[in-house]
């Protein structure tokens, strides 16, 4: 027997009563639901073994348009790309604005195209190329607030929220004013918006900017008016607003995760700390949530530092746990060429391609989360369970099973050697090493002197 902590039996008790709960209800069909049937632990079944990659049409080409940016489609289809997130493709305020091109979430006009991208023929003739490659197009949204001198404020001065008759900026972001969700004509609008590129544009969904500071249910309505129109992937900029995944998003941000592994980088925190957040996870969101398990995005790479000045030389080891333990992974623009700049957020500021050094690994990453079962998200991959508990706080080691596949993946999360022994029956029998191709024999007492950093994934 497996000597087990009290939290991961926490966890384990937890994991099998959400299951048998989850088991009742049925995967999304291929059509449209009705509203009773828009719940969070229904998903459409492409996304199970989904990724993601965030698209910054800005920065990623010379010319930083969509044009451009579509000759790079072939490449990203053969890295295994599913889902291109593409940062806001509308017009950027002009009052008010930060910067010399502004901020891509200061929106002008919700039915219009930012004119440096291209135009709307652009856009529709690059939706169809990825969908005719087989990959699903997520468009950002920003619902939250607009410029200053959005094509709303003249008509409809009631969509906005006043305080002492003047209009008000969320926090520091002076180049933007909120709306008022109070105003039912202004949620039509926006509904009507979101509504407009599913059929104008035959998109598949929405990463929403802010989610959790716009009212619960206005996205639930949307959701529902949405999928009256086709299927749609929603994720929500949110991880503490637990209510939006009740029956409005697939997935949200798994922003305690990537906290942790910079931390672990910097070593204020150990592996063994990752155990506190899969406890966490599992207990406040239902068991078919998605999270999505990120190394960088745009806000990261911008104002908090590169993948190399936060995680160092064990970005790999992390990009593993990112692509294994439960959720959807995602790539950033560059990623795999191992950005090595913080990209300019309101200037122009050209991601450099001349050497796509990760391709080969982020390609055999995608196609391990596509083809073992072990790793589906939500309730379909297998539960995580902790190899040889407490034996080594640097080591993190676990097994996941499910539909006859097994993933079993063991990671140094520090800078300095470390020795590991398995214990129990968790990893017993002949595993492929995934990264070598080699096969491996695992049972108790294999023992393991690793690297700093070092990783390994073994698959059956």
């Amino acid at each position: 027997m497996i000597k087990m902590n009290k939290k991961l039996f926490s966890l384990l008790v937890l994991s099998i009563a959400i299951f048998i709960v989850s088991c009742e209800q049925g995967n999304k069909k291929n059509d449209k639901n009705t509203e009773e049937e828009m719940t969070v632990t229904s998903h459409y079944d492409w996304s199970r073994n989904a990724n993601i990659y965030e698209v910054n049409i800005r920065q990623y080409t010379p010319e930083g348009t969509f044009d451009a940016f579509r000759a790079h489609l072939p490449r990203l289809k053969e890295m295994g790309v599913d889902i291109l997130w593409i940062m806001p493709i509308h017009p950027v305020g002009e009052l008010n604005r930060k910067g010399t091109l502004g901020s891509y979430y200061a929106v002008r006009d919700y039915k219009a195209i930012n004119p440096e991208f291209g135009n709307l023929q652009d856009f529709k003739e690059l939706v169809d190329e990825a969908h005719s490659l087989g990959m699903k197009v997520i468009i950002d949204w920003v619902a939250n607030h607009t410029s200053w001198d959005n094509v709303w404020v003249d008509e409809h001065e009631d969509y906005y929220e006043k305080k002492d008759g003047k209009y008000v900026s969320p926090f520091d972001w002076t180049d933007v004013i909120s709306l008022d969700y109070n105003n039912p004509e202004m949620r039509a609008a926006m509904t009507d918006a979101l509504k407009y590129w599913l059929t104008e544009a035959n998109i598949d969904g929405y990463r929403c900017d802010v989610a959790g500071m716009v009212p619960v249910d206005f996205w639930e309505n949307a959701r529902v008016e949405m999928e009256k129109v086709k299927p749609v992937f929603m994720l929500a900029e949110d991880e503490d607003n637990f209510a939006l995944m009740n029956k409005a998003f697939d997935m949200n941000y798994a922003w305690k995760l990537n906290h942790l592994m910079n931390d672990i980088a910097k070593g204020d925190k150990k592996a063994v700390d990752i155990w506190d957040y899969i406890l966490w996870s599992g207990t406040s969101f239902p068991e078919d949530v998605y999270r999505m398990n990120f190394l960088t995005n745009h806000d990261e790479n911008s104002w908090n530092g590169t993948i190399e000045e936060r995680l160092g030389e064990g970005a790999e080891a992390f990009a593993v746990l990112a692509w294994t333990l439960r959720g959807m992974p995602l790539i950033y623009s560059g990623q795999e060429a191992g950005l090595n700049k913080r990209l300019e957020f309101f200037e122009k500021d050209t991601i450099n391609w001349s050497d796509i050094k990760y391709q080969d690994f982020y390609t055999k990453l995608n196609t391990l989360k596509k083809v073992n079962k072990a790793l589906l998200a939500g309730k379909e991959g297998g539960m995580m369970l902790q190899i040889s508990p407490d034996q080594n706080k640097n080591v993190f080691a676990f097994s996941r099973e499910r539909h006859g596949n097994q993933v079993v993946v063991i990671t140094n999360l520090s800078a300095k050697p470390q020795e590991f022994t398995i214990e129990g029956d968790l990893a017993n029998g002949e595993f492929n090493n995934y990264f070598t191709n080699e096969n491996t024999n695992l049972k108790s007492g294999t023992k393991f002197d690793l690297k700093p950093w070092e990783y390994f994934v073994f698959v059956k």
